[in-house]
């Protein structure tokens, strides 16, 4: 059996061979997209790659990308990304992911949004059949009236959980509270969208439908790679 973390590096490294000289990339975050982030610095270093800068999606990602050498910008100085290379935690066969357990959602749609081609970067064990069976949809919320925002996605369907970190509510990188919402199972993820998206309070949703062009799922008998 070949570990979790191998598969991540494997689909990492996979996915910076998308990489050329000259590109505006977005850089993602969570677990295995930073070994695509590392896999750019390294050859960035060792003069593969020449002439690349990044818009990362969280301050994790600018922090890692600064360590790695690699130049970053903006989106108001670079409103147009060649390719952004994104992790996720589900994807259907329809190309829908479910993105933001590790908190970033909202500045990865608006990277996702600016970008030509998203590819997005997982293991195996994040292929679903259905949206929601295995994880729950990241809300991002704002603080004032949250209670209230939960109680609205409760009619949605949802069970609704406060992210909490170190005994207290996970804030973003923006000063919002995520509530996680616990589905069985999402048939219709358009439909959701929009009636959470409808909803005062919402920011933004972990539903990714319609933005991913490209995904590289390393599996133990090899890399795969889905192509719209």
């Amino acid at each position: 059996m070949i570990a979790v973390e191998e598969l991540k590096r494997q689909a990492g490294d996979r996915a910076a061979d998308y990489i050329r000289d000259g590109m505006v990339i977005g850089l993602g975050s969570g677990s295995t997209a930073r070994y695509a982030t590392l896999c750019i610095g390294q050859k960035l270093r060792s003069g593969e790659l020449h002439d690349i800068v990044g818009v990362p999606t969280s301050e994790e990602t600018a922090t890692l990308a600064r360590a790695e050498g690699i130049p970053l910008t903006t989106l108001e100085q670079h409103g147009h990304l060649d390719i952004t290379i994104d992790g996720a935690d589900e994807v259907d066969p329809d190309f829908n992911v479910i993105k933001g357990l590790g908190g970033f959602l909202l500045r990865e749609k608006i990277v996702a949004y600016a970008t030509r081609q998203e590819i997005i970067v997982v293991d195996e064990s994040k292929l679903v059949e259905l949206l929601g069976t295995k994880s729950p949809v990241p809300v991002e919320v704002i603080r004032f009236g949250w209670r209230n925002t939960q109680t609205a996605l409760e009619r949605t369907g949802a069970r609704p959980v406060l992210r909490q970190a170190n005994g207290k509510p996970y804030l973003t990188d923006e000063g919002n509270y995520i509530l996680d919402c616990h589905y069985p199972g999402i048939a219709e993820p358009c439909t959701l969208s929009t009636q959470i998206k409808a909803i005062p309070g919402v920011v933004e949703t972990g539903l990714f439908l319609g933005m991913v062009h490209c995904v590289v799922v390393a599996a133990a008998d090899g890399i795969r790679i889905m192509e719209r």
